[in-house]
Order: structure tokens, then C-alpha cells, then sequence
């Protein structure tokens, strides 16, 4: 998870599920919110940063915490934009894993 001050809302709780519930209202103030964040290695040996609840918000750097950085800016950008888009972000989402094999 990414921790981070973005977004607008009223409050976000946890159920001890997993899940995280967030509630944004427009005009309302910026807050601290947790995201998550993917990383994988690159083929280029670059780390590719990742946050799936925000499709197509992707970034990358050379090590871990670059790549952490680039991509709490790429958030705040994502959010920004798809907030005056009238786009929110899901109130409901699981991190879970899921065993292959």
C-alpha cells in the first residue's frame, strides 16, 4: 500500500476484511488514504509501478523507492484529473491473493 494524501472525502473505514471502504464528495477537503500499488520488474530492469484501482495509472523507476515516487505523483495526477472528470474512485475494493497450482 501507498500511503498518501490525495483525494477528497467524508472518512474511509476497515472491516478487518481486507477491504476498504473510501466516501468522496466534491468541494470536500484533501486526506491521508492508503492505495495499492503493484510492482514488477521491468524488462528493461526498471521497476513498474502500478495502481489497479485506478486503471491505466502506471509509472516506473530505477529502484524501489523511485518507483514508489513516481507513482504517489502518478496517482495524484490520475485523481486530479478523473476528479474533474466526475470520475471516483471505487468505494469498495479485496486485495486478496490468489493460490496457482
Amino acid at each position: 500500500m501507498i500511503r498518501m494524501a490525495a483525494g477528497s472525502g467524508t472518512g474511509d473505514s476497515e472491516d478487518g476484511s481486507g477491504r476498504r471502504r473510501y466516501r468522496r464528495g466534491k468541494g470536500a477537503r484533501m486526506r491521508a488514504m492508503e492505495l495499492p500499488v503493484v510492482l514488477t520488474p521491468g524488462e528493461d530492469g526498471w521497476i513498474v509501478a502500478e495502481c489497479p484501482v485506478l486503471p491505466g495509472c502506471i509509472s516506473q523507476g530505477r529502484t524501489r523507492e523511485e518507483a514508489l515516487a513516481n507513482i504517489r505523483e502518478a496517482i495524484l495526477l490520475c485523481l486530479e484529473t478523473r476528479e474533474a472528470e466526475g470520475w471516483e474512485l471505487p468505494r469498495d475494493y479485496e486485495v486478496a491473493r490468489v493460490a496457482i497450482g
